[in-house]
């Protein structure tokens, strides 16, 4: 029997790149193309298997020459599929957009023209240091810092209860492996199913007979009925991951599970029961989604009977050095290379370093700089090459302006003036333009760093994204 090809996405808006790299590497993959963000994310929820790797053009659509749809189509693919590879194309040879691509998440960056020959290497090179069930962190959590004795106190005192548990925590972090290393594994429950769905990853169509089964007939395909997420982690654990993205006309039904276990199959009036634990993540803050509407109060009430938050890297002192050191002789001893090493001056960087795409941003360092200085001593140069030094600290202040804009008396006098001297204006028309010139104004604060003018803003990156989009539909 022939053994599968692994799957390799490319998304770019160039046919004629998308066909010459495709037709370069069929022999070794199966190719799907995709020319825009929003097209590969249809894509990925289409799929039963995620694709091992991604090649994915920074200057996607709608503003080809600009690397924000490619930032955050990183953002979206490692959302979609934690452990997918992704290697960024760009046509310009930027740095910063390299180390950002790099922080976000991505292996590599390679400026066009790109050689088909050095994406072969990058791609073997991808495949052989980490496969798609990969954990970022190892079985037993490490670290000595006051949040990681935090964290495991919390593990340890929730992981035998039967109640729902909320895992918090930024992208990156590991929510995964807590959820099924510590809150699964190392519990009565471990010899029975532990399941996770991402629901981020899946058309909002298909979760519902994702999660609860559906009846034979019950829609178009249904020529078999099949159980559900629920009924297969029956005595088990079922971990809903990105439960942010839950669609708001779905969680009443999973609020109906977590109260009395009661749910029905897609198609069907007969009432099922399950008895899985329900664990969920989010690197959202779902108490300003409750706020916001887009969320219910009381299935966030009942999600987080216990709370547990991950702590960001920045947050963990020297427990950055043990990851270091773990992933270092990991991946020494995976490809057979001695480890590398680092100077005192190095060493000292990279307890300095905060880190912002947390443990999946150390990892990938860790695996460069094993391939690319294997068995060396890496200077204080050669590591500020891999850090994306430009970002704000999360919380930074910005610099206050002259103008207290916050201020509603400030406000209500320079609208009056405005109108006294203007005469009459369109009002959703002036806000627009107040809008559009901050995120354009904090964009060029940033030097073009999303994450960084999100943050000036006091709003998340995919926040800013659909600001951005929605000028292109007025």
């Amino acid at each position: 029997m022939p053994v599968a090809k692994p799957l390799l996405l490319i998304v770019d808006d160039d046919p004629l790149i998308c066909e010459t790299l495709s037709f370069a590497f069929s022999a070794r993959f199966d190719v799907l193309t995709s020319p825009t963000r929003p097209q590969a994310i249809a894509l990925l929820q289409q799929l039963r298997q995620a694709p091992a790797l991604a090649l994915v053009d920074l200057g996607l659509p709608p503003v080809p020459h600009r690397p924000d749809e490619g930032f955050a189509l990183i953002g979206d693919l490692l959302s979609h599929a934690p452990g997918i590879r992704i290697i960024v194309l760009s046509g310009q040879s930027d740095e910063e957009n390299a180390r950002h691509a790099r922080t976000l998440g991505a292996v590599e960056f390679v400026s066009k023209p790109c050689d088909p020959g050095k994406l072969a290497a990058l791609f073997d090179q991808a495949l052989n240091f980490a496969t798609p069930s990969e954990t970022m962190l190892p079985d037993g959590l490490l670290g000595d810092s006051p949040p990681m004795q935090r964290l495991k106190l919390q593990l340890a005192q929730y992981a035998d209860l039967s109640f729902p548990v909320l895992i918090e925590g930024e992208s990156g972090t590991g929510k995964d492996i807590v959820a099924s290393a510590h809150l699964h594994h190392q519990t009565r429950r471990r010899d029975a199913p532990f399941l996770a769905l991402n629901c981020a990853a899946i058309s909002p169509t298909l979760l519902e007979p994702t999660l609860f089964g559906y009846a034979r007939g019950a829609f178009t395909g249904a020529v078999n009925a099949k159980a559900g997420y629920f009924e297969d982690a029956d005595g088990g654990t079922l971990f809903l991951d990105e439960i942010g993205e839950l669609p708001l006309e779905l969680q009443p039904k999973l609020l109906r599970v977590l109260e009395n276990g009661e749910f029905q199959r897609v198609g069907e009036t007969q009432t099922r029961r399950s008895q899985a634990r329900i664990l969920a993540a989010t690197n959202r803050d779902l108490r300003q989604e409750v706020r916001l509407g887009r969320f219910r109060a009381d299935l966030y009430h009942r999600l987080s009977v216990f709370t547990v938050a991950v702590p960001p890297v920045r947050d963990t002192g020297e427990d950055r050095c043990l990851l270091l050191d773990h992933f270092r002789q990991r991946y020494a001893k995976q490809t057979g290379v001695a480890p590398f090493r680092l100077t005192p001056e190095a060493e000292a960087a990279w307890l300095a370093y905060g880190f912002p795409g947390n443990v999946r941003e150390l990892r990938n360092i860790v695996i460069r700089l094993t391939a690319r200085h294997a068995g060396e001593a890496i200077t204080l140069a050669q590591l500020s090459d891999e850090f994306d030094v430009t970002d704000f600290p999360i919380g930074e202040p910005t610099p206050a302006s002259g103008l207290a804009l916050t201020d509603l008396e400030q406000i209500r006098a320079l609208a009056r003036k405005h109108l006294e001297d203007g005469g009459e204006i369109n009002l959703d028309t002036t806000l627009a333009l107040w809008e559009r010139g901050y995120i354009e104004a904090a964009i060029e604060l940033s030097g073009g760093r999303m994450s960084q003018a999100a943050r000036r803003l006091g709003i998340n990156r995919t926040t800013l994204y659909n600001r951005m989009e929605s000028w292109h539909r007025r």
